[in-house]
């Protein structure tokens, strides 16, 4: 059976996915409820709130040694000691991002030069497939 890896806990580094802070990042200071958190982003300009799970997307980065409630001096501190941003940028989920912001950022002719570059690959793929079907 599969570990589940992403545990709703106090050190949770979060993205938040709605509202004016939507694509930030943020960390899990404390757990309010079953439905919400207590967050806090001093390195993304993200203001200690509240806020629901619905909008928080839990990723696998964890700050570690974080205490309960810590104020913000403490969390930016940890986040830098530790570099918890720049492992998250290592992460999928992170190059999944970055890639679609890349794409959303193109202009009509570099979609273009996309899209035959795509028919060149596709090209030689389907030749050489072709030959090692006719060798079989």
């Amino acid at each position: 059976m599969v570990e589940f890896k992403k545990i709703v806990e106090v050190g949770r580094v979060v993205m938040i996915t709605y509202g004016p802070d939507a694509g930030k990042l943020a960390v899990i200071v404390d757990i309010i409820d079953h439905g919400r958190a207590l967050i806090d982003g001093p390195t993304t300009n993200v203001p200690r709130q509240a806020m629901s799970f619905k909008r928080l997307n839990i990723t696998g980065v964890k700050v570690a040694n974080l205490p309960r409630g810590a104020r913000s001096p403490v969390v930016a501190k940890r986040l830098a000691d530790q570099k918890t941003v720049e492992v998250f940028n290592k992460t999928s989920f992170a190059k999944k991002i970055a890639a679609r912001n890349i794409r959303a950022t193109l202009s009509d002719f570099d979609r273009f030069k996309l899209m035959i570059a795509k028919k060149q690959r596709r090209n030689v793929i389907n030749r050489e497939f072709a030959k090692l079907k006719k060798q079989n």
